[in-house]
């Protein structure tokens, strides 16, 4: 298997270096991430009829407290569960990690579809949380680790597209139970029925996929260093504790809270802007008095996820061209303008239907493409699960609050578009912060 240290001589296509055993290293992360954007996205489409189902009367009046609580509990589980296994899979290795975490979620999604009170739903969805957190950044790694420097991008932008497939899928699945309506009102029950599949996938990553060999040689050669200019073997050979080594560096320091910055633009921006996109859908159906509100709902999500889909595939060669820098910088500038043309410009859902997959491709596709890219590149095989990991989760950790206070922040700001302009200029921070930022395109993993 050819290493992260790839030849500085490019080879005639980003393809010639590509072996079957690359593509089963990115086919296992990849499978395993369309599962957690399954999971991401059904949530949100399922919660009208979950809310219905699992609340007593009483709790009734205060069913949008309960949902925000659903949703943030799971947020929170994701991001104290993605620190744990992300820093664990520095120690036990990257495929380890992942098996762990792809069985459990799927085995505890699966128990979620007999849940009765909310109580019950909001353990559940804690602890599937825990366990789902750590898929992302040990796959990325792993990913990151063993595929050659020139194909590097684009397999990282193929693998954050499970995300997009995963939503896509979850929101095919909710319009045909709709549709065809088996269970009625508990057809919730078989979306987490559904996201129970994954547990057999667990076989396939056994079989299929091999351990990162990068991580493997830092550990056995003592590699602590958290950057490339701090690599060294230490006197002692006893090996820091990898979330304080990425703060006692002072340039690892400095990347991680940059890019750590970075990644709470992209998740408050899509907590609490575009995830709202299905609600401010809704009120445009209301007030143009259309026909089957629910039918343009479920629509535009799909042409969202479509337009996430689309950025996430391209992802890798466009931010080989133009390089890491400008393609955060294009990437808030066009999740900014298209949040002002769905919520200030739009005023029918035909003209949703038109911005939601332009503005998919900017606030869920490149604005979540650059964190599967990007921090790999940061830091060293040694600490890169944990440093990728503490990017994209801390930034979890203070967008759970998002959807538990969302219906006081819209009756706050005056309605959800109000509030969904106010929040978007969270993307002018991601403008400006890139430029900080070390330039990283073309360069090999530093060891």
């Amino acid at each position: 298997m050819q290493s992260a240290k790839s030849l500085n001589a490019a080879p005639a296509s980003w393809r010639a270096n590509l072996t079957p055993k690359h593509w089963r290293t990115l086919n296992g992360a990849f499978l395993g991430w369309i599962f957690d954007g399954y999971e991401a996205l059904a949530l949100i489409v399922i919660l009208p009829a979950l809310m219905q189902s699992v609340l007593t009367p009483e709790q009734a009046g205060s069913r949008p407290v309960f949902a925000g609580l659903v949703i943030g509990i799971t947020l929170l589980g994701w991001g104290v569960g993605g620190l744990i296994g992300g820093t664990m899979a520095d120690y036990v290795g990257r495929k380890r990690m992942m098996m762990w975490s792809v069985f459990l979620y799927a085995v505890l999604t699966g128990f979620t579809a007999f849940v009765h009170d909310v109580w019950q739903l909001s353990a559940l969805r804690f602890v599937t949380g825990l366990a789902m957190g750590s898929e992302w950044s040990t796959g990325i790694a792993l990913v990151a680790e063993t595929w050659p420097r020139e194909a590097r991008s684009k397999g990282a932008g193929f693998l954050q597209s499970g995300f997009g497939w995963g939503t896509l899928f979850a929101a095919v699945i909710w319009y045909l139970l709709g549709e065809f309506n088996p269970l009625g009102a508990d057809n919730w029950r078989i979306m987490f029925l559904v996201g129970a599949l994954p547990a057999f996938f667990v076989l396939y990553l056994r079989r299929g996929v091999d351990e990162s060999e990068a991580w493997i040689e830092a550990v056995r050669n003592k590699q602590w260093g958290a950057t490339a200019g701090a690599t060294a073997h230490t006197a002692s050979g006893k090996r820091p504790f990898t979330l304080k080594q990425i703060f006692s560096e002072r340039e690892a320091a400095k990347r991680i809270v940059l890019a750590t910055i970075l990644s709470i633009v992209t998740i408050v921006g899509w907590w609490a802007v575009s995830s709202w996109l299905p609600v401010y859908t809704g009120a445009l159906a209301a007030a143009g008095h259309v026909a089957n509100p629910a039918h343009w709902i479920s629509a535009i999500n799909i042409t969202y996820t479509v337009g996430a889909i689309v950025a996430y595939m391209a992802s890798g060669f466009i931010i080989d061209a133009i390089g890491r820098r400008w393609f955060l910088f294009l990437t808030f500038a066009g999740s900014l303008l298209t949040t002002v043309l769905a919520y200030a410009w739009v005023d029918t859902v035909q003209g949703m239907q038109v911005v939601a997959p332009i503005n998919g491709f900017f606030t869920l596709g490149c604005a979540f493409a650059w964190l599967a890219i990007y921090p790999a590149e940061l830091f060293t095989a040694s600490v890169r699960s944990t440093s990728v990991s503490f990017v994209f989760n801390s930034a979890r950790l203070i967008a759970w609050v998002f959807p538990i206070l969302s219906g006081t922040l819209i009756k706050s700001f005056g309605g959800v578009a109000q509030a969904a302009l106010i929040f978007g200029s969270v993307y002018i921070l991601g403008m400006i912060v890139p430029w900080f930022m070390p330039e990283t395109n073309g360069q090999d993993l530093p060891e």
